[in-house]
């Protein structure tokens, strides 16, 4: 399983696709199925490069216009998060959003279902709108990311319909972020489910935290020149 888990990580951090299609350079973006694979193999910080699940990494690159290099990308994610904390200051506070500090220089947000979204529902609250629209005006201004949209449930119901109403959550918030000019190239989204609780699903209070979705932001990292 180690084994397993280590070569799926491996796939994800070359941001380019593991499977050969018979294409020219025999690579290709991940379908879905590989998508939930490495989803539920890896998670946390790794998730944040599944955006090649549309694009391979060079097309990406290009996207954004030319990736981050060097020290540059730790600065870049850092001053990021901190006008991040800033323009949601009045939300963390109030517990309706939070932002993370991930490994490998990611930054996660977690929008908690008490705001965001009504029991059940996949429609963002319009009370809610005025944060997404601050959220996304530090997305846009900080191009050179991915982002990737993560929808998540409580236990109750079938794991089925969680699985359902998970990914219609992480779509809507997609949506909303390409409605305020986020590039579509930049983001993809996907739902677990129950999965990866926060909480207990013991307490109507853990299973308020479990409903929620995460937007990881990986920086677009420059590919490195092959030395002649």
């Amino acid at each position: 399983m180690q084994r397993t888990a280590s070569i799926v990580l491996v796939c994800v951090f070359t941001a380019s696709g593991c499977a050969s299609d018979g294409s020219a350079d025999g690579k290709r973006p991940m379908t879905n199925m590989e998508t939930g694979a490495v989803v539920g193999a890896v998670g946390g910080a790794a998730v944040g490069a599944l955006v090649t699940k549309k694009h391979a990494k060079g097309a990406l690159i290009g996207a954004v216009g030319g990736g981050l290099a060097g020290g540059a990308v730790g600065a870049y994610m850092d001053s990021q998060k901190k006008d991040l904390e800033k323009n949601l200051a009045k939300e963390r506070q109030a517990g309706a959003i939070k932002v993370e500090k991930l490994p490998g220089d990611v930054v996660k947000i977690v929008m908690t279902d008490q705001t965001a979204f009504d029991v059940d529902s996949a429609n963002i609250k319009p009370g809610f709108q005025s944060t997404m629209d601050k959220l996304s005006d530090v997305i846009v201004r900080y191009g050179k990311t991915s982002l990737t949209v993560v929808g998540y449930t409580d236990n109750t119901g079938t794991a089925q319909h969680n699985r359902e109403l998970s990914q219609r959550r992480a779509q809507s918030v997609e949506d909303y972020l390409l409605s305020k000019d986020v590039n579509a190239a930049r983001v993809v989204a996907y739902g677990k489910g129950e999965a990866d609780p926060r909480a207990s699903n013991d307490s109507s209070v853990g299973r308020r935290a479990n409903r929620r979705v995460e937007i990881l932001v990986a920086p677009v990292v420059a590919q490195k020149t092959a030395s002649r």
